[in-house]
């Protein structure tokens, strides 16, 4: 028996206290409507599902685009530098489109800015399919994934981080999981796409994949319980003042222009040396990210994070040491990708 049911028995039986029985009645529908969807409640681990899924969807396509590089390459006959410019024109937009979106999805709410981006990403991944010409595929890829990414990723973390603060950490640690989850599935797979289709299958099949996941995460999208009513952040020109805030990013800024380097040429260094195995490289990154995210995540939440940070980042630079000196030698490179997922992840 429910305390709706037993209101609803009260007013057959006692007619002249439905009034006040119907004010109690809602009151306690209240208290529990807001307690199934209040801060640190089994709705905001929807939430997080929904972004485990999202982040799994663009960050899978995102970070296996090394196991595409080589064919690009060849297929336009151009440059690494030139081949290159699909991942960097895509990272840019989308640092650059994560201040808009998120912006957008406080006033709107994530779900439709994620569903945008779900038709972004299916539509630019498709349309690169069809180019013969290297610059449109700039546009297209670039484009289409950079606001798929830049869609799917702030607005997202940032609904997390509204509907937790007990467990606000975790809760943000198996969220972002899915960057790494998303890499050791995605990476791998695209190979075996290429070497089997083609690159322009590949992208059809990532394209349509990628959307309907956003599209199934995009259900489980909601606007954080906090909305609305938590402080507005400080202004640009405030934090620009505040030598930390210029610090961190400064380095973040440097350590993602690092980081994005085994995503990109790891395929390709193995294969200049008559090797294969990149992919799964770049997948096992992903996979030891999962690991330093949960497991950092929660260390985070008892130390210094400032400090566990400079040691992340030390960790980070560590492991490039370990691949100059591995050469093309398999056990040391999948040493350096465990050590390289690892701190990346924290």
């Amino acid at each position: 028996m429910t305390v709706a049911s037993d209101i609803a028995i009260s007013h057959s039986r006692h007619p002249h206290v439905r009034y006040g029985a119907e004010r109690k009645l809602f009151r306690l529908r209240g208290k529990v409507t807001n307690r199934s969807h209040s801060v640190d409640s089994a709705a905001g681990w929807v939430v997080v599902a929904a972004t485990a899924i999202s982040t799994f969807a663009v960050f899978g396509v995102v970070y296996s685009f090394g196991a595409v590089f080589t064919a690009i390459r060849d297929e336009f006959g151009v440059g690494k530098g030139q081949a290159a410019l699909f991942f960097s024109i895509t990272t840019f937009i989308y640092f650059i489109l994560g201040v808009f979106t998120g912006r957008l999805a406080d006033r709107y709410g994530p779900r439709p800015v994620l569903l945008v981006g779900a038709v972004a990403m299916g539509a630019g991944l498709f349309f690169t399919s069809l180019v013969n010409n290297i610059i449109v595929g700039y546009l297209t890829y670039g484009i289409g994934a950079g606001i798929g990414v830049g869609c799917a990723y702030v607005p997202m973390v940032a609904a997390v981080g509204g509907w937790f603060e007990r467990d606000r950490t975790k809760a943000m640690g198996v969220a972002v999981a899915g960057i790494g989850v998303g890499t050791l599935v995605g990476a791998p797979l695209a190979k075996q796409l290429v070497l089997s289709y083609g690159w322009r299958t590949t992208f059809v099949v990532l394209g349509i994949g990628s959307a309907a996941l956003l599209a199934l995460a995009s259900l489980g999208a909601r606007r954080p319980p906090t909305a609305g009513t938590q402080e507005a952040p400080p202004p640009l020109k405030l934090l620009l003042r505040d030598h930390r805030f210029t610090w961190l990013y400064t380095s973040m800024t440097f350590l993602s222009a690092g980081l994005f380097v085994p995503m990109i040429y790891l395929d390709d260094y193995l294969e200049a040396q008559g090797k294969t195995g990149g992919a799964l490289l770049i997948g096992i990154i992903g996979a030891t990210s999962v690991v330093g995210r949960l497991a950092l995540g929660a260390v985070g939440a008892k130390v210094d994070l400032m400090g566990l940070y400079q040691s992340c980042v030390a960790a980070l630079g560590a492991s490039y040491v370990i691949w100059i000196f591995a050469g093309a030698n398999y056990t040391m490179l999948v040493i350096f990708a465990v050590c390289m997922g690892t701190a990346y992840g924290g």
